[in-house]
């Protein structure tokens, strides 16, 4: 197993792992919908998140063609809308936007910052190039290159979204480190000859016993020190 000083490249998920999405929605929502009780808008984000995760299955399975966060989200902001009884189109247009503007994780900056001091580093993520630029600039995000899974025309955990940050880093699989809250994104990313950090995020997918990921930190603090120490 490549030592942890080896890595060249390091590519971050974003949404879960650098910012927070399930609370972000959730202020959308509230915002949106400011009569809703706190049940109310846990109902209405599990809707929109269904909806996301349902619509990205539907295009990996081949059952409909492929179509950015930006189509999804507005279509899961016209469900929550629809259920919630909105009618006025500038809240629901603002809704639909809500995925740009997600707050991140409290340790996400300044890691970031300091990364990129020392290391490529690179994001990975299901947002579509115009929401990926826009979530970059509202949660002060900072890489040297973005790569949205729309440059592959596919959504993680197609191996092509993995291969375009390989492709990207421009040097063996084995030295780029792939770093997420996800154990369903680090499964796939391993399949790809990545190396992967599981990092700890409330929500997040945990890892199984069964999971041999390189490494596990409990925040990006833990990461930032294992790569940086020496």
């Amino acid at each position: 197993m490549a030592e942890i000083r080896d890595v060249e490249v390091v590519v971050f998920d974003v949404l879960g792992t650098l910012v927070d999405e399930p609370s972000g929605l959730r202020a959308a929502i509230r915002d949106a919908v400011p009569t809703s009780d706190d049940a109310t808008a846990d109902e209405l984000l599990a809707s929109w998140l269904g909806h996301v995760e349902l619509e990205q299955q539907r295009i990996a399975q081949g059952h409909r063609a492929y179509a950015n966060s930006e189509i999804i989200d507005g279509e899961a902001a016209r469900l929550v809308a629809d259920r919630a009884g909105l009618t006025d189109p500038a809240v629901i247009a603002r809704l639909a936007t809500a995925g740009q503007r997600l707050p991140p994780w409290g340790d996400t900056v300044a890691t970031l910052d300091r990364l990129a001091e020392h290391f490529a580093v690179l994001g990975l993520s299901n947002a579509s190039r115009t929401a990926l630029l826009r979530l970059s600039a509202h949660a002060g995000l900072r890489w040297h290159q973005a790569l949205p899974g729309e440059a592959a025309l596919a959504y993680k955990p197609a191996p092509e979204v993995y291969r375009l940050a390989i492709d990207t880093a421009g040097c063996p699989p084995e030295r780029v480190l792939m770093v997420a809250a996800h154990a369903w994104d680090l499964r796939a990313a391993q399949a790809t000859g990545m190396r992967t950090a599981y990092v700890h995020r409330p929500g997040g997918d945990p890892p199984t016993s069964s999971d041999t990921f390189d490494w596990r930190f409990d925040d990006l603090d833990d990461l930032i020190a294992a790569l940086t120490e020496g």
